[in-house]
């Protein structure tokens, strides 16, 4: 084979073969998106539906040459779209806004109609009484003083004053045809150690007395939805725990809601937060 040229191949391996990175670049894309799209999936479950409704209308409808960097939550009419199919593109949903509407119109005569009766039945004690809207409902507070107008200090027996409040709103509260809830507060003075009748139980019995006698009064017992004790976790006299005014009934009528469900509409504060015990004054 002497003259015959010597072929020499040389072979350059490329990014793609075995060893190369590309794969990788692909692969970290991919995980991205992934990730990407559970974040999406999570975002939408976390929204409501007309705010979900608010997001699609917008992406339907969206034009880069007038909408570009305009958000979807920026207009009110948006985030009420219509979720059923076949309704109009930008019609807002009013039925949400109209009972809304009637609602708070509803609290307000109801507010005005106990404070009216307050102002012309109870004047001498219309300073032991606030009405006022709390989280969908009118809320009445029937205050005590320094020496117990409502209660006597520790007991859960009504005066004659908190049976004659009572009396006076009864009519009202139940021409409402509303569920209502009993709160029962106490201020921070507690029992000493040892003594296993506690605030809590004092405020849940002053709460059960004030629906017996409004069950006395006429109230219907399928109108009740809570009867329930907070002891002093929801001080009205926050900076003072001791404040007598914080030992009070709560009446909710929910003007809101035609029900609700099981458990208080507060937050409950655990006892960690509580004031540290003192014997009650005699």
């Amino acid at each position: 084979m002497e003259g015959q040229p010597i072929i020499i191949k040389k072979v350059v391996k490329g990014h793609g073969g075995h060893h190369g990175g590309a794969w990788k670049v692909a692969y970290a894309d991919f995980v991205t998106a992934l990730m990407a799209f559970f974040l999406l999936m999570w975002l939408l479950a976390m929204v409501s539906p007309e705010k979900r409704a608010g997001i699609s209308n917008y992406f339907k409808t969206f034009n880069i040459f007038d909408k570009s960097g305009l958000s979807f939550v920026e207009t009110k009419s948006a985030a009420r779209i219509g979720i059923m199919e076949g309704q109009s593109i930008n019609k807002p949903d009013i039925s949400v806004q109209v009972d809304e509407e009637v609602a708070r119109k509803s609290g307000e005569a109801l507010m005005e109609k106990l404070k009216q009766e307050i102002e012309t039945k109870l004047a001498d004690l219309k300073d032991q009484i606030i009405v006022d809207t709390f989280e969908g409902a009118v809320r009445i507070e029937i205050l005590d003083k320094e020496n117990g107008t409502m209660f006597p200090l520790g007991s859960a027996e009504m005066s004659a004053n908190a049976r004659r409040v009572l009396k006076t709103i009864a009519p009202v509260i139940i021409a409402s045809k509303r569920k209502i809830a009993i709160e029962g507060h106490t201020d921070a003075l507690v029992y000493a150690a040892g003594n296993k009748f506690s605030n809590w139980e004092l405020s849940t019995e002053r709460a059960s007395a004030a629906r017996r006698e409004l069950e006395k009064d006429g109230l219907p017992t399928d109108m009740l939805a809570r009867v329930s004790g907070y002891a002093a976790t929801q001080p009205l006299v926050k900076d003072n725990l001791y404040d007598p005014r914080n030992r009070r009934i709560s009446i909710l009528l929910f003007y809101k809601y035609p029900q609700i469900v099981e458990g208080s509409i507060h937050d409950i504060i655990t006892s960690k937060d509580a004031p540290p015990n003192v014997v009650p004054q005699k």
